[in-house]
């Protein structure tokens, strides 16, 4: 093993870390999250939610099933859930030089340098999301030896305008035609709304999609705080008014209740985990979710049209939300979860239903 340079990762409260270098080594910095997954890290780390994010995973061995080639079906590919990584930086407790995977083509270390993005191990996981639950989600930075960078918080920007397509794209030839607002769609969306005999047509964030024709409106996850999203909460408050069939995951959540009239407000610490629980509101139904957001809709907000759809157990927070009479709904986890848990994918064909429902009254 090469010889590996110490690195420095210092958080906004003063507290510092030392671990060494895999990947590039360079200097990042962003706001520092973490994710409690044992798998799944090529699509964590493609997952355009976490821009401008310096990643934690609380999983100790990381790396030990390489990295998936760039294999393609339905024009999207096939393993990573976008065409890049996205995060600022990882962080891990123990990474493994030697990996082992039927469908690895690199090391994790090797993919991470393609991508000029920086990784860390030997610092103590466990006492830095403990850090991260006492006093919530913070900014920092790494910096190998001889390397400096100022703080970053990537809340202030337009994450959503730096991740979403800029030209439209159009998949399947299905009789259900959708409209895709990419605000940073994970691309296991479009492929189980592909499974739906569906065409969907991917459009930027801040497209004008009335001029097409549609049968239902999707919107997609994203990073960072949906409010910076003025042009897409425009748009969307334009579809409320009708009667076609809307689903928002994630960030289209957020979207949607802001179109409403609802707001949004920052989480102290964020939801980013493959684990979980919530309830349907009006049930006694709790299913397993995965999540990765660091914004929230106020429920005291909801107009009086609409109704939280399911809340999280373990805090209460809205998980998402329901119109009492039009086809519209969302929600705040991931349905299309990959790897897992996907106990709540028959959301999409709920929105299928709703769509012929409506295509049958009009």
């Amino acid at each position: 093993m090469k010889n590996r340079i110490n690195v420095k990762l210092t958080l906004e409260d003063g507290t510092i870390y030392t671990g060494k270098s895999f990947g590039a080594n360079i200097p990042a910095a962003g706001e520092v999250v973490f994710n409690t997954a044992m798998t799944g890290y090529p699509e964590s780390l493609t997952d355009p939610s976490y821009r401008g994010q310096i990643l934690c995973l609380t999983y100790p061995l990381i790396g030990n099933y390489g990295a998936p080639g760039k294999e393609e079906a339905d024009d999207i590919l096939k393993y990573h859930e976008s065409s890049s990584i996205h995060i600022s930086a990882l962080i891990v407790s123990d990474y493994s030089f030697d990996y082992s995977h039927w469908n690895a083509t690199e090391s994790l270390e090797e993919w991470l340098i393609k991508n000029n993005v920086p990784g860390v191990y030997g610092i103590d996981t466990r006492a830095l999301t403990k850090r991260i639950r006492e006093k919530g989600a913070m900014l920092g930075k790494i910096e190998p030896d001889g390397s400096s960078i100022d703080f970053y918080d990537p809340n202030k920007v337009n994450l959503v305008a730096e991740v979403s397509t800029t030209t439209k794209k159009i998949y399947g030839s299905g009789s259900n035609r959708i409209i895709l607002v990419d605000c940073g769609v994970k691309y296991n969306i479009i492929r189980n709304l592909l499974k739906r005999d569906t065409t969907i047509i991917r459009v930027p964030w801040n497209y004008d999609f009335h001029k097409e024709e549609f049968d239902g409106l999707f919107l997609s996850n994203g990073p960072g705080d949906p409010k910076m999203c003025d042009i897409t909460i425009s748009n969307i408050k334009k579809s409320l008014e009708g009667n076609k069939p809307v689903f928002g995951i994630c960030l289209g959540n957020q979207l949607m209740a802001l179109a409403s009239g609802a707001d949004t407000y920052k989480l102290k610490y964020g939801h980013r985990s493959h684990n979980q629980p919530v309830i349907q509101v009006g049930t006694d139904k709790a299913y397993i979710t995965s999540q990765n957001h660091g914004f929230a809709v106020n429920n005291k907000t909801l107009g009086r049209d609409w109704l939280p759809y399911f809340i999280n157990i373990n805090d209460n927070t809205n998980e998402g939300m329901i119109h009492r009479r039009k086809p519209f709904f969302s929600t705040q986890f991931h349905p299309e979860a990959s790897g897992g848990p996907t106990d709540t994918d028959f959301l999409f064909d709920t929105f299928i239903e709703n769509i012929a429902r409506y295509k049958g009254i009009n």
